[in-house]
């Protein structure tokens, strides 16, 4: 399965990525509420816009000024070759990046899956009633905000971090 993905932001200025099966798959979860900033938790979200550019052997042109005609006093070339534009700075942050999201992965799959029993066990446990531990399962948004105010603190996960493909 491929994915999209998008640069999004929520209302509180926090940038981050989001990555869907289509333009419609964000559209749809925006409309239903699942969409929500991984720092603040607001629902608020939009995606922002991202500089697409050609990379070729003897050029770098933004998508822009190719479509404007601006890049038309760049050579053309026949058949690009494709190579990373990323600076020392970027390699890095993607390298912390994919190691942030391999500890992610490890931390959902080693909690247990309690699924729609999720809100009745963090519950219990915050309560004192079953025992202490990592769990995962299914909340909505209304519910995660109505344990927030009982001072139990839950995070939103997306699936991809359990998905075994992705890795």
């Amino acid at each position: 399965m491929s994915f999209k993905v998008f640069n999004l932001q929520c209302d509180a200025g926090h940038l981050f990525e989001g990555w869907f099966g289509s333009h419609d798959d964000f559209d749809m979860q925006q409309a239903r509420g699942l969409l929500s900033c991984p720092m603040c938790q607001s629902v608020e979200v939009k995606k922002m816009p991202s500089a697409p550019r050609i990379n070729s052997s003897r050029t770098l042109v933004p998508a822009a000024e190719l479509q404007s005609g601006e890049g038309a006093s760049h050579q053309p070339v026949t058949a690009p070759t494709m190579r990373s534009t990323h600076t020392p700075i970027q390699a890095e942050l993607q390298k912390i990046q994919a190691e942030l999201l391999s500890h992610l992965r490890q931390a959902v799959r080693s909690a247990e899956d309690v699924g729609s029993d999720f809100v009745t066990e963090a519950r219990a446990m915050h309560e004192g009633e079953a025992p202490a531990r990592s769990i995962r399962g299914i909340a909505s948004a209304q519910e995660r905000e109505e344990l927030a105010e009982e001072g139990i603190a839950v995070v939103p996960v997306p699936d991809f971090l359990s998905d075994d493909r992705l890795q």
